[in-house]
């Protein structure tokens, strides 16, 4: 369960990106996060990661109050909590298997468990034999299919994504949508911010919608065209 309790968050030059949103989201829900630039979406996805902190207000993961974490908890909470963002953020000297087993080889773990979850996490989004290739053998769709991979091997149970289809044509980001859903399937929350009308439609989701960083709706099995403030 994910809990925001009357957030506000206001940054340094003023501007509130947020103000006084409460909203939960059940534990293997999929929600989508919509409104027009500046409404709040990527503000919400970082501070559900820790790069930002609440100017009011708390949020809760579980029974876990974030907003109050010490700093030096915030690396574990990243490995609860995947996180795809629109730039893929590839290392480009190293394979799709190094970029993935980097993220395990930092918390210590053995190389046969990691060459397991780097192969189980391939599979999930259809890449299972693109281990040995270079970021710069890959279609963007693929390469963003490497960071959704890359965001599960640590087998979190929420998986937050920021516009992770807004550099793809239209058939490419069917692929990363079919990947999020089959993972939202096995049971995993995907919290996901886009501007993508034609996805939100055809996915029939949870969809919340921001304006000014204020909730103005909040629909089961919506449309993009169903919250016309996002127009």
């Amino acid at each position: 369960m994910i809990v925001f309790n009357h957030v506000y968050k206001e940054y340094k030059n003023g501007v509130v990106a947020l103000s006084d949103v409460s909203l939960e989201i059940p534990s293997g829900d999929f929600v989508f996060l919509i409104g027009p630039s500046g409404a709040g979406k990527s503000t919400m996805v970082k501070l559900l990661i820790r790069e930002e902190q609440v100017s009011k207000g708390s949020i809760l993961l579980g029974d876990t109050d974030i907003t109050a974490m010490p700093k030096f908890r915030i690396p574990k909470l990243r490995r609860q909590v995947g996180v795809v963002f629109q730039d893929n953020r590839l290392l480009p000297k190293k394979t799709v298997f190094e970029n993935i087993a980097y993220a395990l080889e930092m918390t210590g773990i053995g190389k046969k468990e990691i060459k397991s979850r780097v192969q189980e996490v391939l599979e999930r989004v259809y890449l299972e034999n693109r281990g040995n290739d270079y970021p710069n053998q890959l279609s963007g769709g693929e390469a963003q299919r490497v960071s959704i991979a890359r965001a599960m091997v640590h087998r979190p149970k929420i998986l937050v994504c920021d516009e992770p289809t807004g550099n793809l044509d239209y058939e490419t980001a069917e692929d990363i949508m079919r990947a999020l859903d089959s993972i939202n399937k096995e049971g995993v929350t995907v919290v996901m911010a886009t501007h993508a009308r034609e996805i939100v439609d055809a996915m029939e989701k949870r969809v919340v919608t921001l304006d000014h960083g204020n909730l103005v709706s909040d629909k089961e099995s919506a449309g993009y065209y169903e919250n016309p403030k996002t127009n």
